[in-house]
């Protein structure tokens, strides 16, 4: 079945935040746009909710916490999982791309920034879903 059109979700899973980005169709930039609690209760479903009907997205594409020899570790179960519940809860495609070094990348980028260690946090999050759009973005040649 092939895509719609609209923009591209990026999504940084982690255990007690999820940064999420979005891309236009354009492809110029990827811009974070929120990041949302997990933990025990589990994801902020209705936040999910409220940023997909804002974005229309088309797809969703996920980061895969790959070990730098390229093995699998015990967050991508976690983040399979949690991709299942997207697909099963919103029905929209799901990309792939190895996450290895987002949340470096990421850093790298907010480092001589002056925000406070909670924004830090909030920020990191969202950068590391635009580097994972970045990263798909430039794999793929389109938006």
């Amino acid at each position: 079945m092939p895509e719609r059109s609209g923009p591209l979700l990026g999504i940084d899973f982690g255990e007690r935040r999820i940064g999420i980005a979005v891309l236009g169709e354009s492809g110029l930039a990827p811009q974070g746009v929120a990041t949302l609690r997990n933990g025990e209760g589990g994801p902020d479903w209705d936040g999910f909710a409220r940023i997909l009907k804002e974005w229309q997205p088309r797809a969703l594409v996920l980061g895969l916490p790959l070990h730098m020899d390229g093995s699998e570790g015990f967050m991508v179960g976690r983040v399979r999982k949690f991709a299942e519940s997207l697909q099963y809860r919103f029905s929209l495609p799901i990309h792939w791309v190895d996450e290895r070094l987002s949340s470096h990348a990421a850093e790298l980028v907010l480092k001589d920034r002056d925000f406070s260690p909670k924004k830090r946090g909030r920020l990191l999050d969202q950068a590391a879903a635009c580097e994972i759009l970045w990263t798909f973005h430039n794999a793929r040649g389109d938006a």
